[in-house]
């Protein structure tokens, strides 16, 4: 699975481009890019064509024959902007509306379904999951449950050995929330080095995390508290440090961004998928249960065999018209030709 990893960080609405491999251009510029044009933007990096054109000048065209190997969008909630300084470009932010990457997900599933490529799409704070391909089985300890992250939390390996906690506290619940989410980030670079695999294969995998952590303890202790500076300065390193570890994995052909968004305008509610939800879906073509996708020639279609129907139709009732109405004798060769054997005879 190529895995072409974008860390998407918006800072302060901001989207940050933490790592890029070589093809992929972005311009430094403060050209703003409108949130809902994200996922038209992760497609494009990742080589997919989009139904209306990207008009923004930080993303340059690349090399038609190379794709990143891996996309990791991940979402932070709740921060005006973090410091990561080693980054490749950072684009102002507009229109901060919620978005999804379902119908990059689903593009990635349709044309590589034989190479099952990853997909992962998680939120810890709102114990959302799902995963289709290779990600069953790769992700498969990966804890998803808050409950379950807590218990990772005191288990061996686990972050709060060799983070500086300094103000925040392993009995708060808002503060284990945000270094739940820290724990993530850390299994899932663990689990992606023990499965180096994923970076040898022809399919391009998508990872979109969303993190909400220190939208919590902003609502709980305030912007100007300890705990809120400390969660910030911790999140911006494990991040940073993130995007380091995934670049270096797929052999510097990985796109790291990293979005922050202080608060969307709309709210977005979404559904919580398992795994084992995934072969119970009301479109078999689709593992996202979503609705079977408009053809935009179905009204040609409909029309051709609407109009066919109707004339066979007509065709069919003139024929039985005729039929029951005809007189044997003259109507038909068959019956004069036997009439006149009767009278020679």
């Amino acid at each position: 699975n190529h895995l072409f990893f974008q860390l998407l960080s918006v800072h302060g609405d901001s989207l940050t481009v933490l790592q890029a491999p070589e093809f992929v251009s972005f311009q430094k510029g403060d050209w703003p890019v409108s949130g809902e044009k994200i996922p038209d933007l992760v497609a494009l990096t990742m080589g997919f064509s989009v139904q209306e054109d990207l008009s923004w000048p930080g993303l340059q065209v690349g090399p038609l024959f190379q794709r990143p190997r891996a996309n990791v969008l991940v979402v932070v909630r709740g921060v005006d902007s973090l410091a990561l300084p080693q980054s490749v470009a950072s684009y102002p932010l507009e229109n901060p509306v919620p978005f999804t990457l379902d119908s990059v997900a689903e593009t990635v599933h349709s044309l590589f379904a034989e190479d099952t490529p990853v997909v992962l799409q998680l939120a810890p704070s709102e114990e959302r999951l799902y995963m289709l391909g290779k990600a069953n089985a790769v992700f498969e300890d990966l804890p998803v449950t808050l409950q379950q992250i807590r218990a990772r939390l005191s288990q061996d390996g686990s972050v709060l050995a060799s983070l500086p906690l300094n103000s925040l506290s392993r009995n708060a619940e808002a503060d284990l929330l945000f270094l739940s989410e820290v724990q993530v980030l850390h299994d899932i670079t663990a689990l992606l080095q023990r499965h180096r695999h994923l970076a040898k294969d022809h399919s391009p995998d998508l990872y979109s995390l969303e993190l909400s952590g220190l939208e919590e303890l902003s609502r709980l202790y305030g912007q100007d508290s300890a705990q809120y500076r400390d969660a910030t300065a911790i999140l911006a390193s494990v991040l940073q440090k993130f995007g380091e570890d995934v670049y270096g994995l797929y052999g510097n052909s990985a796109v790291v961004e990293v979005v922050t968004v202080k608060t969307f305008e709309a709210p977005l509610t979404r559904k919580s998928r398992s795994i084992l939800q995934s072969q119970q879906t009301s479109n078999p073509g689709s593992p996202y249960n979503l609705a079977y996708k408009y053809n935009f020639n179905y009204a040609v279609i409909f029309n051709i065999v609407l109009w066919l129907m109707i004339a066979l139709a007509l065709a069919v009732i003139a024929v039985a018209y005729n039929l029951w109405n005809m007189d044997p004798g003259y109507d038909s060769i068959i019956y004069r030709m036997t009439n006149q054997k009767i009278r020679m005879d």
